[in-house]
């Protein structure tokens, strides 16, 4: 089961790589791509996360509450890290905004 997981989470990365050299001058193709990835069904594993905390480290157990804060922590940076690259395409900013989709990928553990 982890392999196909790990294959899947390949084949997404392999894609929305790749759409970067075949359109390059926009971002507009990989933001999409990503927000397909995240509503797809087959990319249940592609879920915004946030770091380990300090408490995560020292063995301490998380609560439901701080296990849904997290989520939704990190939901909110891939919401605002996409919000950006979609402004920054709209602006031109070619390299600023594939910087922002590389963080989005991050965000998403695609690359």
């Amino acid at each position: 089961m982890k392999s196909a997981a790990t294959a899947l989470c390949l084949t997404l990365a392999t894609l929305l790589s790749g759409t970067a050299f075949a359109h390059a001058g926009t971002c507009a193709t990989d933001i999409a791509g990503i927000e397909n990835a995240v509503r797809s069904a087959a990319s249940s594993l592609a879920r915004p996360s946030g770091r380990q905390t300090v408490g995560a480290q020292l063995g301490h157990q998380p609560t439901p509450q701080s296990v849904m804060a997290a989520q939704q922590q990190a939901q909110a940076g891939l919401d605002a890290t996409l919000a950006r690259a979609k402004a920054l395409d709209a602006r031109g900013q070619d390299a600023e905004c594939a910087q922002a989709v590389r963080e989005a990928r991050l965000i998403l553990g695609l690359q």
